[in-house]
C-alpha cells in the first residue's frame, strides 16, 4: 500500500527541521516543540490540517512579533537551502501558510516575503486570502512578479490568481470577471518556463468554467502564434473541448462526423462489481476517401446517491483515422474504490463521443 502523503511530516523530517530551527532561534526548545506538534489529535489530521496546525504550533515557539517571525522564517530557509534543500520543497508549505494565518493584517511584510518563499516552497495557496482582501493591490503586485527573472515568482502570478485552484478557497470576483488577471496571462502566455505556461492554461481552464466565450476568443487570438503557445491553448481548452462546442471543436480542427460510424459497441461486462472494471469494446468506421481528425472518447454516467446519472467524460485517443478504414477499439475502466469518488450500486450507462457528438448509449449494473 502506498504511504499516505500527509506521512511526509515524519519524526524524521521533525528531527531535521528542528535540528535547523536550534541554528536560528535563539534558545529553541526542541522538545517542548515537539511535544507541541506530536499531540493527541496529530494522528487522525490529514495533509492541510497537519500544515495549519504545525503553522500554529511554529507561532508559539517563535519569538517576537510577525515581521521578526517573517525574518527568522527566511533566515530558516536560507538555512535550509544551504543544508541542501532544494526549491519546490513542498513539505515546507507550512510557511506559506504561517502568513496566510497571521500576516493577512500586514500586507507589505508579507507579500514582500511571498516573493522569496515561494522560489522555496509554492505560496499559491497562501496568496489567495490576500488577493480576496486586497485584490487591486495584488493584481498591481503580481502584474510585477510575472515579470520577475525567477520563474517560481512568475508562475505564483498565474497559479496564485487562479479562480478555482483544487483545493484551496475560490476568488469569486475572478470568477464573475477575470478580466483583472488577464494583463497577468497576457504577459505569461511566451514565458520560458514551460512551468509557468502550464499555470497560464491552467488559469485559462479555470476561466472556462464560468467565461467559456472569453476563453475561445483568447484562443482564436492567440493560436498560431507558436507552438508551446498552440500546446497551452490546447491544455487551456480540455474542459471545453469534454463540452463538446462546435465551436472549439473546430478551432482545433476537429470536424464533422458524418462519415463516421459505430459497429459492434457490446459491453463486456454488463454486471461489474465495486472494486473491479467495466470492459467495452466497439469498431470505429470511417466512409470516408479522407483521413479524418478524431477526438474520440467515452462518457461513463455514474449514478448518485438520489439515482440519478452524471456524466463524466474519459478520452480514448486524439488522432488521425485512414480514409475507408475500420478500427477495432477495446478499453477497460476502473471501479477501483478512490477518496474523491463515491459509489452507489445500480444502473450506470456508457455512451461513446467523437468529436463532441455523443454517438450510442447502453447500460451496464454496478453491483
Amino acid at each position: 500500500m502506498a504511504e499516505l502523503f500527509k506521512n511526509i511530516y515524519s519524526a524524521d523530517f521533525f528531527a531535521g527541521f528542528t535540528d535547523t530551527l536550534q541554528k536560528t532561534v535563539p534558545g529553541f526548545d526542541k522538545t517542548a516543540f515537539l511535544a507541541n506538534i506530536f499531540d493527541g489529535d496529530w494522528e487522525s489530521r490529514e495533509l492541510k490540517a497537519r500544515m495549519r496546525h504545525i503553522s500554529i504550533v511554529l507561532n508559539d515557539h517563535l519569538p517576537g512579533d510577525y515581521n521578526s517571525q517573517v525574518e527568522t522564517i527566511l533566515q530558516t530557509i536560507a538555512q535550509l537551502q544551504k543544508d541542501g534543500y532544494q526549491e519546490d520543497s513542498i513539505e515546507y508549505m507550512f510557511f506559506p501558510d504561517f502568513m496566510e494565518v497571521y500576516g493577512l493584517k500586514h500586507y507589505d511584510i508579507s507579500v514582500t516575503a511571498f516573493e522569496t518563499v515561494t522560489k522555496f516552497t509554492s505560496c499559491e495557496f497562501a496568496v489567495r486570502p490576500f488577493i480576496i482582501k486586497y485584490e487591486m493591490q495584488m493584481v498591481t503586485r503580481m502584474l510585477v512578479w510575472a515579470k520577475h527573472n525567477h520563474p517560481s515568482v512568475r508562475r505564483l502570478a498565474s497559479e496564485g490568481s487562479r479562480p478555482r485552484l483544487p483545493w484551496a478557497m475560490a476568488i469569486p470576483s475572478f470568477k464573475k470577471n477575470p478580466a483583472p488577471i488577464m494583463p497577468i496571462l497576457e504577459a505569461l502566455k511566451n514565458d520560458p518556463s514551460e512551468s509557468v505556461r502550464r499555470s497560464v492554461a491552467n488559469n485559462l481552464n479555470d476561466i472556462s468554467k464560468d467565461n467559456p466565450d472569453l476563453v475561445i476568443s483568447i484562443a482564436k487570438r492567440w493560436q498560431g502564434a507558436s507552438l508551446d503557445t498552440d500546446r497551452l491553448l490546447k491544455h487551456a481548452s480540455r474542459t471545453l473541448l469534454k463540452q463538446g462546442g462546435a465551436e472549439i471543436m473546430a478551432l482545433f480542427g476537429f470536424g464533422s462526423v458524418e462519415d463516421i460510424h459505430i459497429k459492434g459497441f457490446h459491453i463486456l461486462t454488463p454486471k461489474v462489481e465495486i472494486g473491479g472494471a467495466l470492459k467495452f469494446t466497439f469498431t470505429l468506421v470511417n466512409t470516408s476517401a479522407s483521413i479524418s481528425k478524431l477526438r474520440l472518447e467515452y462518457g461513463l454516467y455514474y449514478q448518485k446517491a438520489n439515482a440519478s446519472l452524471s456524466r463524466k467524460v474519459f478520452k480514448i485517443s486524439e488522432k488521425d483515422y485512414g480514409a475507408k478504414s475500420e478500427t477495432v477499439i477495446t478499453r477497460k475502466q476502473s471501479f477501483k474504490i478512490i477518496t474523491t469518488r463515491v459509489f452507489h450500486p445500480g444502473k450506470h450507462q456508457l455512451s461513446l463521443i467523437i468529436n463532441g457528438t455523443e454517438m450510442q448509449k447502453l447500460d451496464f449494473h454496478l453491483i
